[in-house]
């Protein structure tokens, strides 16, 4: 099923890395790798995005390890942002993203519970957080007319590697 594209709009997908290895007390976050499973999880999703993912796709990654080897599964141009580390925040990550007011795809690869928080900003919602699993892909689109109508995104798919 490919996501079908209208008018002046911005999707905003937000791709949480895959399984990594646990975190290691004192160990250096940003460069905990992914497990065999997590590598799976990454070629699988990455397959499914690629079917969709329109040219010019503007794809931005975490500097840590585990979202660098995720998005490698897409073989696609991407740039690293460190606005997307662990410890970002919803805030940062929209205005990276330039939601709403931007044109085009945009792909966020990053941590919890930023994505969530995001994704729960965009939709209205008002719990604190809201759960992306690991290696898991949430699609939102905001168009022009429903930016003027006050209306929140618009949830486009959500994937996740045992649903792929």
């Amino acid at each position: 099923m490919a996501i079908p594209r209208e008018g002046p709009e911005v999707d905003l997908i937000l791709w949480r890395h895959a399984e990594a290895l646990e975190a290691v007390e004192g160990g250096d976050d940003l460069i905990r790798p992914l497990t065999a499973r997590g590598k799976k999880q990454s070629v699988r999703m990455a397959g499914w995005l690629d079917r969709q993912l329109p040219e010019g796709a503007r794809i931005m990654v975490s500097p840590a390890l585990r979202c660098q080897q995720t998005v490698a599964a897409l073989r696609r141009r991407y740039k690293t942002r460190d606005e997307l580390g662990p410890t970002s925040d919803a805030s940062r990550l929209l205005q990276l993203a330039q939601w709403p007011q931007g044109r085009g795809v945009v792909v966020l690869v990053g941590h919890q519970p930023a994505l969530g928080d995001a994704i729960a900003a965009m939709l209205g919602l008002t719990q604190a957080e809201l759960a992306v699993k690991k290696g898991a892909i949430w699609w939102l689109r905001s168009r022009a007319r429903d930016q003027r109508e006050g209306a929140p995104a618009v949830l486009l798919a959500v994937q996740s590697p045992e649903t792929v």
